[in-house]
């Protein structure tokens, strides 16, 4: 992957939950339009039985699917969920790092679908997901009144 890419998705201008998640933007494949991230599980992401939170897992899922939006329209266009499907397979635990498969299944003018996936790094599935999403302009921290 080039920098260009990589500062192309990011634009420079990161959104306050890729913090959070601990994210990191590994690579994308134009061709089959998929999206790699990198994310280490903190312990605030946790529960009690040492695992990530259901909804926090989503949250992962949801970025990957998004930034293989976001490069696959040249940092131009972010995906605005309308639906959000997972699939819990396993417990992914405290201090696990693990990748991310975002990839664009098709985007039209209206409706957006993607799919992500999460692996550990011996390829482990810890879960699946679907998502149906308008194409919108992406929007930057000026844009929105968030600190960047």
């Amino acid at each position: 992957m080039s920098e260009t890419v990589a500062d192309m998705v990011s634009g420079g201008d990161e959104s306050p939950h890729t913090t959070l998640l601990g994210s990191e933007f590994v690579g994308y494949d134009a061709e089959t339009q998929t999206a790699t991230m990198r994310f280490t599980v903190k312990p605030e992401m946790c529960t009690w039985r040492g695992g990530v939170q259901g909804g926090l897992v989503a949250g992962y899922l949801d970025d990957v699917m998004g930034y293989a939006y976001v490069a696959a329209t040249e940092g131009q266009g972010a995906p605005l969920n309308l639906d959000l499907s997972m699939s819990l397979l396993k417990l992914i635990p405290v201090g696990a790092t693990i990748i991310g498969k975002g990839r664009v299944v098709r985007a039209g003018r209206k409706v957006i679908f993607l799919e992500g996936e999460l692996l550990g790094e011996d390829g482990t599935l810890y879960a699946r997901s679907t998502s149906t999403a308008l194409p919108t302009p992406r929007p930057s921290a000026s844009q929105t009144g968030m600190p960047s």
